[in-house]
């Protein structure tokens, strides 16, 4: 058995299609159900239900797959941390990122990439739930997650900044000489927000609840680009993450206003699996993350962008 086999097992697992796994594998779905059967005589076990299509594991298969994720895993670890020795890190880290975090992946991936040119990083959208499938089943190196609002299992944490939110409008006359914008206000105004399945929803809704509102938005998604579009080209108005100032900024007759009170952040940051070895290309991305200010720098930039001056709290990875 080779490991080349289990991988395709493990591709198997995470596309759930014979077809799709052969071709993340780059080979025919003939050599893919060849390799499996292989597998199949070899423990003398039938690993995979199916009849025309993929149907799932047997119980025997279930236990093989758990085995394979591990080894396949050890064994990229093991490539990486060769490539350390000969003094140049390769391979490919795979990271999930919730959207609320997506505007700071490139101010980790930058400096990393700049550092190990020969290193390719592969970037998912994913809810923080995902992210911790991804991580427990090795479809993920690294997750950039919520810390503080859900529970995390079986992972390390590495926090990197704490986010807040802003209410970006047109720049109407009717929120002159305003410093701030309240839940209660907020919640009179026509608002497009994240659908309620993503968990920056629920932390929004817990605010508006504490000052007796309930918010209810004309237009949502699960996704912040299609609200931050329909605030810049329509007649709506938004709450998201400062960070997401990073990568939009404000245009002319747009306006953001810090949220009052209350005022909730949450703690954002890297989570990774809690075994060992870590692997090189993991322990490298932690080393520049380690290195960047970007609460320094998201604070700023939310300063710039809402004319007033944002408190920095000082959670970021020493």
């Amino acid at each position: 058995m080779l490991v080349k086999h289990l991988t395709y097992l493990t591709a198997l697992a995470r596309e759930r299609h014979f077809g799709r796994a052969a071709e993340a594998c780059g080979i025919s779905q003939p050599a893919l159900s060849a390799a499996i059967r292989q597998i199949e005589g070899e423990l003398g076990v039938r690993v995979v239900e199916r009849s025309r299509r993929f149907i799932g594991f047997t119980p025997e298969g279930q236990l093989v797959l758990d085995r394979a994720q591990r080894l396949v895993h050890d064994f990229e670890t093991l490539r990486q941390d060769i490539s350390v020795l000969k003094r140049a890190l390769a391979g490919r880290l795979r990271i999930g990122a919730i959207p609320a975090a997506l505007p700071v992946v490139a101010l980790l991936t930058t400096p990393f990439c700049a550092q190990h040119p020969s290193v390719s990083v592969h970037i998912q959208s994913l809810s923080s739930k995902e992210i911790q499938r991804g991580i427990d089943t090795f479809d993920l190196d690294i997750g950039l997650t919520y810390l503080d609002n859900e529970p995390l299992s079986r992972v390390r944490t590495l926090p990197i900044y704490r986010d807040r939110f802003v209410f970006i409008t047109h720049d109407h006359p009717r929120f002159a000489g305003r410093s701030e914008m309240s839940w209660t206000d907020a919640a009179k105004e026509r608002l497009c927000l994240l659908s309620n399945d993503m968990q920056n929803r629920r932390i929004i809704d817990r605010a508006f609840a504490s000052v007796g509102e309930t918010p209810r938005p004309v237009i949502e998604a699960n996704a912040l680009i299609p609200v931050i579009s329909h605030v810049r080209l329509g007649e709506w108005s938004g709450i998201v993450p400062q960070s997401l100032l990073l990568l939009t900024g404000i245009s002319s007759g747009l306006r953001a206003l810090p949220m009052g009170e209350p005022k909730p952040s949450h703690s954002i940051g890297l989570v990774y699996a809690d075994r060992e070895p870590v692997s090189g290309l993991v322990g490298a991305f932690l080393a520049t993350a380690k290195r960047q200010k970007l609460q320094q720098r998201i604070d700023a930039v939310a300063a710039l962008n809402t004319g007033g001056r944002s408190a920095t709290e000082p959670q970021e990875a020493k």
